[in-house]
């Protein structure tokens, strides 16, 4: 969920709203596997084919740290890729060993993964067969993630589907960009963000 908040005809408007502020507190794992603070767009040496904007990363974050005090750091991963189908993040493909690597990184530092926070699908609805075969295959995808990174029960937060310890996080009726009706504005972003926040505090 790399974001294209904030971009418009096929650029970054550079507009971070406060919900997204960096802060020492928040890292993100960059692209050479190392930590730096964290700042919007997250996705800028990641998702490198498409302009990145705001995502919901930076709320989420900043939403965990304000309800939830005690932690001192919190470590962001992202490993988005705009524009993929599920199809393409199956096991064995670039952007899950991507996902894997990185993940796998993140570890070496004594780090705790606490979450995968996935928001992805609007590439499988441009075809009905896609669309059908969604649900299996993001099943798969999980298993397989939970299999390779040795979580068996590692929290997921996403839009939809019945797997245990799977959150789902309804993105019904959240704004989206003017002109692009698949994703999600700025505002949505943010909410979209701190909804999965609120998701991961009730559910972990």
């Amino acid at each position: 969920m790399s974001g294209r908040g904030g971009v418009i005809n096929g650029t970054w408007t550079g507009y971070i709203p406060p919900e997204c502020h960096s802060q020492s507190s928040i890292l993100r794992l960059s692209a050479n596997l190392t930590w730096e603070e964290a700042r919007e767009p997250l996705h800028k040496d990641i998702d490198k084919s498409a302009i990145c904007g705001v995502g919901p990363g930076m709320a989420f974050a900043n939403s965990i740290l304000e309800k939830f005090s005690r932690l001192e750091v919190i470590g962001l991963v992202p490993c988005a890729i705009g524009g993929t189908s599920i199809f393409q993040w199956r096991r064995g493909s670039n952007p899950y060993d991507q996902l894997v690597m990185r993940s796998r990184a993140a570890l070496e530092d004594g780090g705790t993964i606490r979450a995968l926070l996935w928001y992805q699908g609007e590439s499988d609805t441009k075809k009905e067969e896609d669309a059908e075969l969604y649900k299996d295959r993001l099943e798969k995808f999980f298993i397989s993630l939970r299999t390779d990174l040795s979580l068996p029960m590692l929290p997921i937060i996403q839009l939809a589907i019945n797997l245990p310890n799977v959150t789902t996080v309804d993105a019904k009726g959240l704004q989206l960009l003017n002109d692009d009706p698949i994703h999600l504005s700025t505002p949505g972003q943010v909410k979209l963000g701190k909804m999965m926040a609120d998701a991961f505090l009730l559910s972990y």
